[in-house]
């Protein structure tokens, strides 16, 4: 049984080291460093920052590569080796090495002396014969290595088998879709600018990007209590090349955000859902809109949660359709009478339990101009409040005796994220099993802990970025046989992302040109 301590005690791996040495040197360090449960969030940016301009893209080129194909190299190593190769130092070594002959095609001679030399610069010389035999026995012919490394799956088994499991049908093309780079997509902030303008602003600064256009159907009760098709479309702009924020333009004015494209549904979806809810005429039993437009009544407050909210990006959208002068929430059109002022104020809260990613938050609202701050100054009726708080366990009616809050609810669940593996390839390697039914545990908590605050006729949209049905669909038959009082709102026909489920939609990191993976469920909240 291969063992995985390293043998070594010289190296562990730790920033400083991390920033001494060669490229390679510096690579491997960093990989023995995720192995050692550090994410690549957090070592990429040391490993960037230390070094000179010219090899940053070759060393962000080696570490995301060798991450994306790990488990196909492992394979391939152990099929070369004569014997068991267990210092995980020298594998990660021999990986490094595997990745420049198959995939950065490296000239031979460079990627085996220049490894073999790494080898000797972390103090492990004695592999250096093991290490320039097996990278020379590949070098004289890789496409056939290569052909060999790509044929199955880069992943854990564990987790092979259960994608297999969940999606039989799209396996393959899962498989190959994981193992590519993800595309980058813009988010145009369209209170700043329209995303016509801003595409033609990054043709001037020799920026290329394709307009995409996501259409989203919704069965929404009307006031007849009858599901009538909302349409929604969602545009954003996929970039030919993944280009530094700084080179894009008006980036640090709030222009545009860096935003997956099917992450960008998450606020229209709700968005659209609270506008369906202000449009519905309705007894308001529980303490709900007050349509009778009595400014003077707390009834006209609109109250919202995002939750689980950080880094902010779609929190950040949210606002940015709410704030809209197009926005609907003002002004409400009821069937054929005139249109009537039916909210005074909309109060959003959003949560997350990590102080450093609360800070996050605002940093990015600041950007975005879209601070509490910058709200009151833009004299808009919304009030924002970010707290550092337990989505299982924190209630937002305070000391109030009711618990009926929120008006709708954006829950961003923590997942895996196995659902953007591409750009996170670290996650395949610090994932486990067991991290799948903690995580859904975790999920179900607070799916507990939040339905009995949405009002009756609220909406919550439930939304992962795992592609584990675990988590998504079958997180949401669970909990719906625990209520008496939830409804799944279904998609129409005329959705053009994504995987109908029997809850919910599921979209899946196949092709090369389209979004991470993302689950998607909505939930109404009826009478009890």
């Amino acid at each position: 049984m291969r063992s995985t301590a390293p043998r070594n005690n010289k190296l562990k791996p730790s920033s400083n080291l991390i920033m001494n040495g060669s490229v390679r040197v510096r690579v491997i360090r960093t990989l023995l460093a995720i192995q050692n449960g550090q994410s690549l969030a957090s070592v990429l940016d040391p490993l960037l920052n230390s070094l000179h301009d010219g090899d940053k893209g070759f060393a962000h080129a080696l570490l995301l590569t060798t991450l994306r194909q790990w488990y196909a190299l492992e394979r391939l190593l152990d099929s070369l080796a004569d014997n068991s190769i267990d210092e995980k130092e020298v594998r990660t070594t021999i990986q490094v090495g595997l990745t420049q002959l198959l995939y950065l095609q490296v000239a031979d001679h460079a990627a085996i002396h220049e490894t073999v030399e790494a080898a000797k610069e972390i103090e492990f010389a004695h592999a250096t014969g093991l290490i320039n035999a097996i990278l020379r026995k590949v070098a004289k012919n890789p496409s056939k290595f290569r052909k060999k490394c790509d044929k199955k799956h880069s992943l854990p088994n564990w987790l092979a088998y259960q994608l297999k499991q969940d999606w039989s049908e799209q396996y393959d093309d899962l498989m190959q879709g994981l193992r590519q780079p993800a595309p980058m997509f813009l988010r145009v902030n369209t209170a700043v600018t329209s995303i016509e303008d801003y595409q033609q602003a990054l043709v001037e600064f020799e920026v290329e990007a394709d307009l995409v256009e996501l259409t989203s159907g919704l069965q929404l009760q009307n006031s007849s209590d009858t599901a009538t098709a909302n349409s929604i479309l969602t545009k954003g702009l996929r970039l030919h090349q993944s280009t530094a924020v700084n080179a894009l333009p008006q980036f640090a004015e709030g222009a545009a955000s860096v935003q997956d494209m099917h992450a960008q549904l998450a606020a229209p979806l709700i968005h659209k859902a609270l506008l369906n809810k202000l449009s519905v005429k309705s007894d308001d039993a529980d303490g709900d809109i007050d349509t009778s437009n009595n400014n003077n009544n707390n009834n006209n407050e609109l109250r919202i949660l995002d939750a689980c909210a950080a880094p902010g990006g779609k929190l950040a959208h949210w606002l940015e359709l709410i704030s809209s002068n197009e926005s609907s929430l003002f002004h409400v059109k009821q069937d054929n009478t005139e249109t009537s002022t039916v909210i005074s104020k909309v109060k959003l809260t959003a949560i997350d339990n990590e102080a450093p990613r609360i800070e996050r938050i605002h940093t990015n609202l600041q950007r975005l101009n879209l601070s509490q701050h910058d709200l009151q100054q833009a004299e808009r009726n919304i009030e924002l409040n970010i707290v550092c708080a337990d989505a299982t366990t924190w209630q937002g009616a305070g000391k109030k005796k009711s618990k009926l809050v929120f008006d709708a609810i954006l829950l961003d669940s923590p997942c895996t994220a196995t659902g953007v593996i591409r750009r996170h390839p670290d996650i395949s390697i610090l994932r486990t099993e067991e991290d799948v039914e903690q995580t859904a545990l975790l999920q179900a908590d607070i799916l507990h802990n939040l339905w009995p605050q949405l009002k009756v006729g609220g909406y919550l949209l439930y939304v992962t970025c795992s592609i584990l049905k675990q988590e998504n669909v079958e997180q949401m038959q669970d909990f719906m046989t625990h209520y008496n009082n939830v409804a799944a709102v279904e998609f129409s026909d005329d959705c053009n992302w994504g995987i109908e489920q029997a809850i919910g939609r599921q979209c899946l990191p196949i092709d090369s040109e389209s979004g991470d993976g993302f689950y998607y469920a909505l939930l109404q909240k009826t009478a009890e």
